[in-house]
């Protein structure tokens, strides 16, 4: 009716009839409401996300992200160090790569990131959170020793994430190189090289000598041109932590690497653990920069507290709200832990269980400088565990070694372990007064060795019999209590207060401690072989003519292996 009153068509009741031309002008009209309704519904109650979408999406080209992996001792930080003409692998204690780092290293104009994974088999987690953000992996194998364990772990790394492979043979210089030998492993694994007919990039390199590095750069130039590397800009930053790391002066560090839009400095950054407004910046050279676009590694500070390697960052409008989101997450785990806390056990009832385990435990509070050594180390310390000793990391915390680390200690019967950290000045008093040893180390396998020479000192002892003497028995006297045996000492000595057994016919009687030994009338502590002497065993009189008594001692042998 309303309708009609809007097109000036005059009805007086409800059953009177129009025109058929009025009739279908209403229906498209209505019709066209109805879709316009339902559009505006769907515009409504579309997630925000789906509407964003909608919006001209702007994508610029960005460098490759790219993460060297391979088996231990092939080379894989000396190219690293080839490739940014630094002296990365001297520096580095025991050989060992100790922190996750990002470089920057341009090509003909073109910028390629490196992110810097170690290859030991101890950091494995660390190589799987380089995997996140990683457009191409260098697989490195040395020409001399071929594909490896490791080898082919970081394929089944690379492979998982969905990531392109660049096989970097290296160690050519070497006399016993077999490059040809290497291809055919690296076949054996799924990566043919193309002059095989597969799709595998192989470039030759020394990474010691520099050979065949600038064919390297130019081949992942090639790949990351091919895979059209591109990322949107016009939108609040979004990126993942590569390492965090506590700084007495600047506080909280965490190092990112951007995967789309551009950080800024003043940017309210949030990850799941933390947040905080971006202070400063700086890029892979140590230098203060304003902002860093999508594939940039930049060092961040203004954070609240450590961010956890590997979690996802993004820009948040509102400080409040990035505070209230990640005290929901830490109120959460608390809950959680609440909901899963087991019942406390008496002392009487700890003290049964741990006599009746056959298993002890070093039990062990670690320290150390960023969250990817403590990733790496723990699970190393742990894997030492044997059937007799347990290996058990209590509690594991960044920075240096405070009072309540101390405290945890003691209460814990616990060793603290620092790795690349110091002691604060009143916990190492702390220390002293609660009798809490901290050992302190920068290379992983002093720590190693510390570990199993702690564990080789709490094994059970063994113990061994030794037979100190043997005597027969020659006569037997009655006397106030008793029966003493009257014996003569075949070979060794018989001592006094000695666990002694009784033998007849080869046959044990009995076993027990002598209790009295008489040279004559006299009381004596030993008897040498060849001489007579009473022997009185406690708790025993039952002597016969011919038994042999055999004095012995059980001695405890120090353990040296585990």
């Amino acid at each position: 009716m309303e309708k009609l009153k809007e097109l000036g068509v005059e009805v007086k009741t409800h059953m009177s009839t129009i025109d058929k031309e009025i009739a279908k002008i209403i229906e498209e009209t209505l019709t066209e409401e109805k879709k316009e309704e339902k559009r505006e519904h769907q515009e409504v109650t579309q997630p925000i996300e789906e509407r964003e979408e909608k919006k001209a999406v702007v994508l610029k080209p960005r460098p490759p992200v790219v993460t060297v992996m391979g088996h231990v001792d092939h080379g894989k930080t000396t190219l690293l160090d080839t490739i940014r003409k630094t002296n990365v692998a001297e520096r580095e204690a025991g050989g060992i790569t100790q922190k996750i780092g990002a470089s920057v290293v341009e090509r003909g104009g073109k910028k390629i990131v490196f992110i810097d994974t170690p290859g030991h088999e101890a950091f494995t987690k660390m190589r799987a959170r380089g995997a996140q953000v990683t457009d191409i992996a260098v697989l490195v194998v040395a020409a001399d020793d071929g594909v490896k364990p490791q080898t082919i772990e970081a394929v089944n790394h690379a492979r998982a994430a969905g990531v392109p492979i660049i096989v970097a043979i290296n160690k050519i210089d070497k006399p016993n190189a077999n490059v040809e030998k290497t291809k055919r492993e690296l076949a054996e694994i799924g990566l043919i090289p193309e002059e095989w007919g597969g799709d595998t990039i192989c470039v030759e390199v020394s990474a010691k000598k520099g050979t065949g590095v600038d064919e390297l750069l130019d081949m992942i130039i090639f790949l990351a041109e091919y895979m059209e590397l591109k990322a949107e800009v016009d939108v609040p930053a979004e990126g993942y932590i590569l390492e965090s790391r506590l700084d007495k002066g600047k506080g909280p560090i965490a190092d990112v690497i951007v995967k789309k839009g551009v950080l800024k400095r003043g940017d309210i950054i949030l990850t799941k653990s933390a947040y905080g407004r971006v202070r400063a910046m700086f890029d892979d050279k140590g230098r203060q920069v304003n902002e860093a676009g999508p594939s940039m590694p930049v060092e961040v500070i203004g954070l609240n507290s450590l961010a956890e390697a590997g979690d996802k960052f993004r820009v948040i409008e509102s400080e409040k709200e990035a505070k209230e989101i990640v005290e929901a997450y830490f109120e959460e785990i608390r809950e959680k832990k609440l909901a899963t806390k087991p019942k406390k056990l008496t002392l009487e009832e700890l003290l049964k269980q741990v006599k009746s385990e056959e298993t002890r435990e070093l039990r062990l509070v670690v320290k150390t400088n960023s969250q990817g050594e403590l990733d790496a180390l723990i699970p190393i310390l742990e894997r030492l565990s044997t059937e007799e000793i347990k290996v058990k990391c209590i509690h594991g915390g960044i920075g240096n070694i405070n009072e309540n680390d101390v405290m945890l200690a003691s209460a814990s019967e616990a060793i603290i372990i620092g790795f690349n950290v110091k002691v604060d000045p009143t916990a190492k008093q702390e220390a002293e007064r609660e009798g809490v040893q901290i050992r302190l180390y920068q290379i992983i396998y002093d720590v190693e060795e510390d570990i199993k020479a702690a564990m080789i000192g709490m094994l059970k002892p063994k113990y061994e019999e030794v037979i100190l003497g043997r005597a027969e028995v020659r006569a037997v006297f009655k006397v106030k209590g008793g029966k003493v045996a009257g014996c003569y000492v075949l070979d060794g000595n018989i001592v006094r207060n000695a666990q002694a057994r009784v033998k007849r016919k080869d046959a044990v009687l009995f076993e027990g401690k002598i209790s009295s030994l008489k040279r004559f009338k006299d009381d004596v502590k030993e008897v040498a072989k060849g001489f007579e002497c009473g022997i009185g065993i406690e708790g025993f009189s039952d002597f016969e003519v011919g038994d042999i008594i055999e004095a012995f001692e059980v001695r405890e042998v120090r353990r040296t292996t585990l």
